[in-house]
């Protein structure tokens, strides 16, 4: 499943749906998690805060009835890409930092974190992070044996 560009025009117009919900001049709300809930079945995408009160919603027409076994993982690809293309809207919404973009399920259990927003730093992919803390630890020897 490749991002069409009626599916990135759908995407877009539900990111900026929600950053005028949170415009940048405004003061930060505390939230800590933008909640991405795809259905897989009517291909529905509803943008929730903390509190499970809807912010916006859309529908992806080529997501609906989409029976693939690997569809959530095509869908984290496709929202972390959207979410790069768009950085200027997802880093500057009146949150208190650091915030996350989190994808979850029908059953509303998290399936991935897209998107993080930390200040002046922004993690697009968690996996880059993964065996940081081996890393360091290797350097960590090496520097107290010499």
């Amino acid at each position: 499943m490749n991002l069409t560009e009626q599916t990135q025009q759908t995407l877009e117009r539900a990111l900026r749906k929600l950053a005028e919900k949170f415009p940048a001049h405004e003061e930060a709300s505390l939230l800590t998690d933008i909640h991405i809930r795809v259905s897989q079945e009517t291909g529905e995408i509803t943008i929730l805060d903390d509190d499970d009160r809807e912010l916006t919603r859309c529908v992806v027409e080529e997501w609906i009835d989409n029976k693939d076994d690997d569809f959530y993982e095509t869908v984290t690809s496709v929202l972390r890409k959207c979410l790069k293309g768009n950085a200027a809207l997802a880093d500057n919404l009146s949150i208190l930092k650091p915030y996350a973009f989190v994808l979850e399920d029908d059953e509303h259990e998290n399936v991935a974190e897209l998107y993080v927003v930390d200040g002046d730093t922004v993690i697009m992919d968690p996996d880059l992070m993964e065996g940081l803390d081996k890393d360091l630890d290797d350097f960590l020897e090496k520097l107290l044996k010499s």
